[in-house]
């Protein structure tokens, strides 16, 4: 090939047209959300197989996860949820809006000062919703928990926080939930986020974290919930100022409850009722969060596209 530039032109011939964008990180600053949802999944699924293969699961493989059911779902859970929603999160982020965009996605997550009042509600309001919507449910008086329930519930918290908290929600809520809102609004962008929050979990119900006795509907009632009680959760997000933290309090109250509480609360009831009472008080209370806020969840107006591109898929 000739390297003679052509007359007025002082670059060769290749560079005559400009390049369009290629390559992959053109494709995540194009499709921030899509990638994304992608890496979460995929990081998440992959880690998680040696767990859904081993005797916690399927049992195709001749070892079990040591530690019990606790210890087992720590060790078998928990690295893909870390390698999942918030180191693709990061990912993206750093890609997509450099550290400008890291900044303000960290700063979500350590917003704590939006008024004492928020983190006594959430604590306290959760569980006793709970209690309320079991007792209704299965006509059983909740039974006083006993002092070593009481004593670890806050501890249990905490480490529920650090674990399921800081795993998930600094990609479902910090990440995706302010660009699904500015792309489709509040509703609708809870609608997107919802199923697939519930979806990344499904494959755990090939193994013990699922439950002894899943069947066909356990899955859709779980994803239905994440549905429902995504509503709760965009609305605190929104209404605190996108405080992270209170996003994430909410969301590991509802398992502090039921890992350290409920089979002692409601003894004679079996696992079921704690998920249809999930699914019942989180509808119950999107309903009336739409109706109150007229579908705005406390949504901020939208940003300037020009100075916040979230706008693409």
């Amino acid at each position: 090939m000739s390297t003679q530039p052509h007359p007025g032109n002082t670059l060769p011939p290749a560079y005559d047209a400009p390049q369009p964008p290629g390559g992959v990180r053109a494709s995540i600053r194009r499709r921030p959300l899509t990638w994304f949802f992608s890496l979460a999944f995929l990081l998440s699924w992959v880690a998680w197989t040696p767990y859904i293969l081993s005797g916690n699961g399927q049992g195709v493989l001749d070892f079990t996860f040591p530690g019990g059911e606790g210890g087992s779902q720590l060790l078998g859970v928990l690295p893909g949820a870390y390698l999942g929603p918030i180191m693709s999160a990061f990912v993206v982020t750093a890609v997509a809006d450099g550290r400008a965009g890291l900044r303000e996605w960290a700063g979500r997550m350590t917003k704590w000062r939006v008024g004492w009042r928020w983190w006594v509600a959430i604590i306290v309001s959760v569980p006793l919703a709970l209690v309320l919507t079991v007792y209704a449910l299965g006509g059983r008086s909740p039974v006083m928990p006993s002092a070593v329930v009481l004593v670890a519930f806050l501890p249990g918290l905490l480490l529920q926080m650090i674990t399921t908290g800081v795993a998930e929600e600094p990609g479902w809520r910090d990440f995706a939930m302010p660009r699904l809102q500015d792309r489709f609004g509040p509703v609708r962008g809870t609608l997107v986020l919802g199923p697939l929050w519930g979806a990344w979990h499904l494959p755990l119900y090939l193994t013990d974290w699922g439950g002894p006795d899943v069947v066909w509907w356990t899955p859709v009632e779980f994803v239905a919930t994440t549905i429902t009680f995504s509503f709760v959760m965009t609305w605190i997000f929104n209404h605190t100022r996108q405080s992270l933290l209170l996003a994430m309090l909410l969301h590991t109250s509802v398992n502090n409850y039921f890992s350290v509480a409920y089979t002692e609360m409601f003894p004679s009831l079996d696992t079921s009722y704690a998920a249809h009472a999930f699914l019942v008080s989180s509808a119950v209370a999107a309903a009336v969060l739409l109706v109150a806020t007229r579908g705005r969840l406390g949504c901020p107006p939208a940003p300037d596209p020009e100075t916040k591109p979230y706008a693409t898929v």
